[in-house]
């Protein structure tokens, strides 16, 4: 990867992480427009080590609430700990103090943390099941890819139909987890967005449109920083000598312009539907198939 490579690299991640038109698919445009000689295996090792950027945006962004959901979340506990010890020395705790002293005692931030545990075990269990699959050139097809633009593009579009648009984030609970959560997995197949998908879910859960991408955002947390140093790991083996410095390069732009990224996506939301975004997945999905089927574009380089 030329220093050139890793800038464009860095600024099609920042763009397109957060916004719902697939990371993932752009990245794969980028280094087939600009001649990117890496493998399978290669490729996937390069986007997950650059989102590293993108999830030091998000940490830098969030930073006041991740601050907050982290405090409360050990504050809580440790107190529902001492206060079970101490009811169990005196041999008072009741049946019913047990059952309901949770639900007392964890506060909105941290309940916030469950719900990101909660919703961050179904990518967590379906990546690691299917690893060699999306590492491999399945993954990488631009048939797959073409595909998914278009399918999510029509979910997104059903969502914004359907969905309510009346939670915020007070009032999430065990149901947006499990839908923002399971929606997340279909960001295993390129061409889907994780942002997409993760506020498509929101959006049937009946979130509000800035409350699904801020929930989108801090559910991004764990399954960024997960993949990221697991392929940073493995980076070090399957990339060429010399990518040290294109990857350092291509992850700071990519921070710098998630974080520009995140900022219009949140103040876009508040007053904007996602109608845009599925346009430009649409057009370019479509596109893409009429040039695969036509035979002028191939499917894996």
């Amino acid at each position: 990867m030329t220093l050139l490579q890793a800038v464009i690299f860095g600024i099609v991640q920042g763009l397109t992480e957060f916004i719902p038109v697939s990371s993932t698919a752009h990245l794969i445009f980028a280094s087939r427009l600009t001649g990117l000689a890496l493998n399978a295996e290669q490729t996937t090792a390069t986007i997950a080590v650059i989102q590293l950027g993108t999830l030091i945006a998000v940490f830098v962004y969030f930073a006041r609430d991740i601050w907050a959901i982290s405090a409360a979340f050990l504050r809580d506990h440790w107190a529902l700990l001492r206060r079970r010890d101490g009811a169990m020395a005196r041999g008072t705790m009741t049946r019913g103090e047990s059952s309901h002293a949770p639900a007392r005692l964890l506060s909105d931030e941290a309940r916030l943390g469950w719900l990101i545990v909660i919703g961050s075990i179904p990518i967590s269990v379906i990546g690691l099941l299917f690893k060699k699959q999306i590492e491999g050139t399945f993954t990488k097809n631009l048939w797959v890819i073409a595909t998914m633009l278009v399918v999510m593009a029509l979910l997104l579009l059903v969502a914004e139909k359907v969905g309510r648009r009346e939670r915020t984030m007070t009032h999430l609970g065990l149901r947006d987890a499990l839908a923002v959560g399971f929606a997340q997995v279909l960001a295993l197949i390129p061409g889907t967005s994780r942002s997409g998908a993760t506020i498509m879910g929101g959006l049937f859960a009946g979130e509000t449109r800035e409350t699904a991408a801020r929930f989108s955002f801090l559910l991004s947390i764990p399954a960024i920083t997960a993949s990221g140093l697991l392929q940073l790991k493995e980076a070090v083996v399957k990339l060429p000598a010399g990518s040290a410095l294109p990857l350092i390069i291509a992850t700071v732009v990519a921070g710098v312009v998630g974080y520009a990224s995140i900022w219009f996506l949140l103040r876009f939301l508040r007053t904007h539907s996602t109608g845009i975004f599925i346009g430009y997945r649409l057009v370019v999905g479509g596109a893409l198939l009429a040039l695969l089927a036509a035979g002028w574009l191939q499917p894996l380089n």
